[in-house]
């Protein structure tokens, strides 16, 4: 090749090396939001429940950041890096969503409590939230009046399965009848007033909205002991080994350590007063 033809090639491939060494910068360094190891670039991809209920999403509307769980969507994406129109929300059943297998979001909450065996199928965050168990009845049902867990395990009841809440009412309770298992919390509800059980185990902040707002004549018994043994505590379910487990923990620690989760918590969740802990 003639030098005018070497330096002629040389300025027609400078461009085309300028723009791969830019393609390839844009790649390695880009922002979270532009990432490949998101569902779909760009956005973050949230699930939650079909449907998502109070107080952790209000009208089943997780859109409108409104309710505990959506609000705390919204801030771990800020803190991701990510405005609040890349947010796309997605419905997963609760079992689906802590199944073994690839998963179509990013990150789902609907109050997974962290444990061990779920963490063999299943990647947590660093928890968001904490929170006791608690016992739900109807005025008149036989457990209305117990004052400690023997009180409670000559009684019927019932909780949603693959949940923490029926995990405890076996192990914590011990109840001598079968505990009745529901798939969600509306089927254990709705066996409550029909009957079908005496009383319902679930998260307490579930547990105020039940008694006080869903049920009539509701009555929260008490909460369960907070050291019987099961975490309570909630974390982000992301895909076993996802590469974005690391940056959602920081993302949650640092809200944690801000104040934001707490500032949350009392708007959406309120105090636990009035709520005896059952010894």
């Amino acid at each position: 090749m003639s030098a005018s033809r070497a330096i002629r090639a040389a300025a027609l491939a400078a461009p085309l090396l300028l723009l791969a060494a830019c393609a390839s910068a844009t790649d390695a360094g880009g922002d979270a939001s532009g990432g490949g190891d998101y569902v779909t670039d760009g956005v973050l991809t949230v699930a939650t429940g079909e449907p998502a209920y109070f107080p952790y999403v209000i009208d089943d509307d997780p859109e409108s950041g409104e309710g505990f769980e959506a609000a705390v969507a919204y801030a771990v994406a800020a803190e991701l890096g990510f405005d609040a129109d890349e947010v796309v929300w997605v419905r997963s059943t609760f079992e689906s969503a802590i199944a073994p297998g690839a998963k179509d979001f990013d990150v789902n909450l609907q109050q997974f409590t962290i444990t061990e065996d779920r963490a063999e199928s299943v990647d947590f965050s660093s928890p968001y939230y904490a929170t006791p168990q608690a016992v739900v009845t109807i005025a008149g049902s036989p457990a209305a009046d117990a004052a400690s867990i023997a009180d409670l395990q000559d009684v019927v009841l019932g909780a949603q399965v693959g949940t923490t809440s029926l995990s405890t009412v076996e192990s914590v309770i011990a109840p001598t009848q079968p505990v009745q298992p529901y798939t969600t919390n509306d089927d254990a509800v709705l066996a409550l007033q029909s009957g079908q059980v005496d009383a319902i185990v679930v998260d307490l902040p579930t547990a105020f909205y039940l008694s006080g707002v869903q049920l009539d004549d509701g009555v929260l018994v008490g909460q369960l002991p907070a050291d019987a043994g099961i975490s309570d505590e909630w974390g982000f379910v992301l895909e076993l080994d996802s590469p974005l487990t690391d940056e959602v923990s920081a993302a949650v620690d640092a809200l944690r350590e801000d104040g934001t989760l707490d500032a949350i918590a009392a708007e959406w969740l309120g105090a636990d007063a009035g709520a005896p802990v059952l010894e």
